[in-house]
């Protein structure tokens, strides 16, 4: 299976402080990857890595089958961060212009939208379930909706690779699964890869194709059955304190760390 990312023996360090350590890791095509661990766990640097945006002191990163540092084509990877910590909900935008804003550095900033363009904002607006919201001012929208609306931003550019930093940060429980569905009709419909950080274990045993457990190692790579196979112990391990699994139910996610 062809791999859209390939990570061989990286190894980043803030100064002194180790933040990943010897990390092998390949993201097959198509797949939905879940990316888990605890806080400082070095998941959000191994995001800035294959971003680009930092660069490792050991190892290499190859993203299409190119070396990252001769990389350039970086339309084809999305990102999506934690929009609730950085959003100004006062942003006089609405909708359709939010996700429009997207096609900028393909049309150039000062050129008017032609009928095409128009379409494939409502096309991104429709994939996430938006298009009845276009006219809305986007500071008048729920987080989850907000976040829906990065994605379709995200979205119209047409990336094979999307990355989120833990976009459910701010969601209304009671919304986050029809979130999660959303993303993997996205995978599953678009054959989009993606690359999704969590702390909720439990979408990692229900809504991702494959799962990588991040502890500034790499403790565990594997696809989803692998990971829900693994028994309490094993994970409480893998994780540094008591870690508990627990599914989603059709009301709400539930998510059961116990600190020691």
């Amino acid at each position: 299976m062809e791999n859209i990312v390939e990570i061989k023996d990286l190894s980043y360090r803030y100064e002194q402080q180790v933040a990943l350590e010897h990390i092998h890791l390949n993201i097959p095509k198509g797949s939905f990857l879940g990316l888990v661990g605890p806080n400082g766990s070095g998941k959000s640097t191994l995001l800035k890595c294959i971003l680009g945006i930092l660069t490792p002191q050991e190892g290499s990163i190859s993203l299409f089958g190119v070396d990252i540092k001769s990389f350039k084509d970086w339309d084809k990877i999305g990102y999506v961060s934690q929009k609730s910590n950085s959003f100004n909900s006062g942003f006089p935008a609405s909708v359709f212009e939010v996700v429009a804003s997207g096609l900028t550095p393909k049309i150039g900033m000062f050129r008017f939208f032609r009928k095409q363009h128009k379409q494939k904002v409502l096309e991104a607006l429709q994939a996430v379930g938006m298009e009845s919201f276009q006219s809305r001012n986007i500071g008048e929208l729920s987080g989850g909706q907000q976040q829906r609306v990065f994605i379709a931003r995200t979205l119209i550019a047409d990336p094979e690779l999307l990355i989120l930093d833990e976009p459910t940060v701010g969601i209304d429980a009671k919304n986050v699964e029809s979130f999660y569905e959303m993303l993997k009709d996205l995978n599953k419909r678009l054959g989009i890869t993606m690359v999704m950080v969590t702390h909720d274990i439990g979408a990692a045993t229900e809504k991702f194709t494959h799962v990588a457990c991040l502890n500034r190692r790499l403790y565990f790579h594997g696809d989803a059955e692998s990971f829900e196979a693994l028994q309490e112990d094993e994970l409480s391990y893998l994780y540094g304190y008591h870690a508990q699994a627990m599914g989603h139910n059709h009301e709400y996610d539930q998510i059961n760390e116990e600190v020691k």
